[in-house]
Formats: structure tokens, C-alpha cells, sequence
């Protein structure tokens, strides 16, 4: 009980704060000081509440609720503060409706009336898709492949699509439909596989930023193209078959890179013999000329000298390429063969002893034909 409150059920002096006398009718000494009141001080705390917020009532349950009010405003405004990393953006909602975008820093908002939704704008996310596509063959090929995106606008992809990763599945399934259904069943199993994710990620891109899902494909990575399990057998044939066939034109032309150079060096080295002969006999033929014309000059001099001259020297060239010996008849008996001369004219098998002949000589002789007015 307080020091101030009535034994008899009234105030006593007015609600001075001073203490009841003791039992001999005199106060108890305090030597100059006071002891502190437990309502004074609740007095100057109500009175300063009612300064800051305008209220004139000393009970001490308004005062209780002031100093619960204050802990309620202070413990607001240290929960309304919120950090935003430097791989995020962070985008403030005010009663459910767009207000604004914070970047990397310390930021508050004011809670129960502000919501905030940071979104990593870094950070690299992918998605499967696993897809059956009719090709323009009217095949089916089985297609499994992963997109990889990130969030481009934060705000587009919180507040103008329902479900962003939906939409950008349905778009990928419907970029990949159109591309494979444009290509033939081998190409896209084959050498088209290469360059199927290049034609799929410009139009993805395009039907992201049409429905407005703020998200950017980074890449696209094909996992598998396949024919379907129930004919895949078949289709593996076929692509024996197209690899025998490359194996058999890779030797072809390794056989033609190796023959056709020796051909062509063959046919090269011919011209040039060609060409050498060509002009061998042309030369010859112009030295034969001049060496005619020579002839017939000396020829107008002396005719005699010059055609018994042409007679000796054809009979030498014709005779030194034959193994028989031509003697002219003479008194002499004694006959000198040139055996050595003979043996190497002839074959390198002996030579018989009918191939020396002796033949008398019909034609009149050198000497003779002299005496004859030719």
C-alpha cells in the first residue's frame, strides 16, 4: 500500500506524499532527504506521455498503455528495416500494389503495409523439357533438352505472369515445335542436332518478351534427339548404313587424292618428252634444211665431187648396220674380216657361221663408175 492512500477509506491531507507518523504521534526522522515515491515518479511519467501524445489523465493503466504503445512503434520501425544483397533487387508491394524497386543496400518498409519480395537477378536457373515433335517428314523424334535463364525485370516476373516457369515450358515447347516442324527427320538426327538450339532460342526469346514474363534464356543445351523406342532399331540400320556409306567415299577419295596427282605427273612428264621431241625434230629438221641448202651450193660447183661423196657416205651409213660382209671381186686372196665389228653388231648368242656370206658385187665399183659418164 502506498505511503499516501487513507487507513480510514479518505485522503489524508490532500495526497501530500509525506510519510503517517510513527506510533508516538512524531514523523520519523530523514535527516534532509526524502525517500523516492513510487507514485511521484509514475506522475512525471504520465505527465510527460501526456506531453507527447496529448493526454491529461494520471491513471496508470493509460500510462501502461502509452509505454506499451512506444514499444509497439519502436519494435515497427526495427522490424521494417530489411537488407537487399548485391545479386538481388528487391520490389515493394504497398496494400498489394507495385511501388517500388530497391537495388543493393539497407532499405525499411513500413510493415503491415508494405510487402517486400527480393528476387536474384545473378543468379543462373534451368529447366528440362522432354518433348515428342512430328517433324515435316511426318516422323516423330523424341527431344530432351534443358533451357537456362535468368530474371531480367523483377517486376514483370512477379506481377504480369501467374507462373513464369509455366509459361516459359509452354514457350519452349512451342519454339521447339515450330523448328522441328520445318526440318526433315534426318537432318534434325544428324547434322541438324548442332544447330537446332540456335534456331529454337531467338524465337523462345520472342514469345518470352510477348507475354512480358521478364526472364532472358542464356542458353539452350540439347540432351538427346531420338527416334521412338518402337522403330529405333530401324533407324539404327539406317545410320549404319549412312556411316558405311561416308567410309566408302572417304577411301574412294583417299584412293583418288593418291592415284590422280600420279596420273597427272604422268601426264605432265609425257607432254614434256612430247615436247622435247617436238622440238628434237624440229631442230633436226630445220638443220637438215639448212645443211641441204649448204649442199646445193656446193653441189652447182662441183656435181661429180659432191654425188660421189653422198654415194660413199649413204653406202657407210647403210652397211655399218649389218653383220654381213659385202668384197668386191679382186686378185687378192687374202680377205681381212673385222670380226671385232661383227661380234658387236650381232645378238649376244654366237654367231652362226652362215652369217658371214661372201657375195660377189654385180654394181659396177667405185673406180669403175668413175670411168662412166654418169
Amino acid at each position: 500500500m502506498a505511503w499516501n492512500q487513507p487507513t480510514n477509506g479518505q485522503n489524508n491531507g490532500g495526497g501530500n506524499n509525506t510519510p503517517p507518523p510513527s506510533g508516538n504521534g512524531q514523523r520519523p526522522p530523514n535527516n534532509g532527504q526524502r525517500p523516492p515515491d513510487i507514485d511521484d515518479m509514475l506522475k512525471n511519467i504520465n505527465k510527460n506521455f501526456d506531453r507527447w501524445f496529448g493526454g491529461n489523465n494520471g491513471n496508470s493503466d493509460t500510462t501502461a498503455l502509452k509505454i506499451a504503445g512506444v514499444v509497439v512503434v519502436l519494435l515497427t520501425i526495427m522490424v521494417g528495416f530489411y537488407r537487399v544483397e548485391q545479386a538481388e533487387e528487391a520490389v515493394v508491394l504497398r496494400f498489394g500494389k507495385y511501388s517500388s524497386t530497391q537495388t543493393a543496400g539497407l532499405h525499411w518498409a513500413m510493415p503491415l503495409v508494405d510487402e517486400v519480395k527480393k528476387v536474384n537477378i545473378q543468379r543462373i536457373e534451368q529447366i528440362p523439357l522432354n518433348a515428342r515433335m512430328i517433324t515435316e517428314d511426318t516422323n516423330i523424334v523424341e527431344i530432351s533438352l534443358t533451357v537456362q535463364y535468368r530474371i531480367l525485370e523483377p517486376v514483370s516476373y512477379l506481377l504480369k505472369v501467374n507462373d513464369p516457369e509455366a509459361s516459359l515450358l509452354h514457350a519452349t515447347e512451342s519454339a521447339l515445335r515450330h523448328v522441328v516442324g520445318g526440318s526433315k527427320m534426318t537432318h534434325i538426327l544428324n547434322e541438324g542436332r548442332a544447330t537446332l538450339a540456335r534456331d529454337i532460342q531467338p524465337r523462345l526469346q520472342e514469345y518470352l518478351k510477348t507475354y512480358q514474363t521478364g526472364i532472358q534464356v542464356t542458353g539452350i543445351n540439347i540432351l538427346e534427339a531420338l527416334p521412338p523406342k518402337e522403330v529405333k532399331a530401324a533407324f539404327d540400320d539406317v545410320i549404319r548404313a549412312k556411316e558405311d556409306k561416308e567410309r566408302l567415299q572417304n577411301q574412294a577419295q583417299t584412293y583418288s587424292n593418291g592415284i590422280v596427282p600420279e596420273a597427272r605427273g604422268q601426264a605432265a612428264r609425257l607432254l614434256a618428252e612430247a615436247n622435247g621431241y617436238k622440238l628434237e625434230v624440229v631442230d633436226r629438221a630445220k638443220g637438215d634444211a639448212a645443211r641441204f641448202d649448204q649442199l646445193v651450193v656446193e653441189y652447182k660447183k662441183s656435181p661429180q665431187v659432191i654425188r660421189q661423196r653422198l654415194y660413199l657416205e649413204t653406202m657407210e651409213s647403210v652397211l655399218a648396220k649389218t653383220n654381213k660382209v659385202v668384197i668386191e671381186p679382186t686378185g687378192n686372196n687374202m680377205l681381212y674380216l673385222p670380226l671385232d665389228k661383227m661380234m658387236n653388231a650381232a645378238s649376244p648368242a654366237a654367231v652362226p657361221s652362215s652369217a658371214i656370206e661372201q657375195e660377189p658385187v654385180t654394181r659396177p665399183s667405185i673406180r669403175q663408175g668413175r670411168g662412166e659418164g654418169r
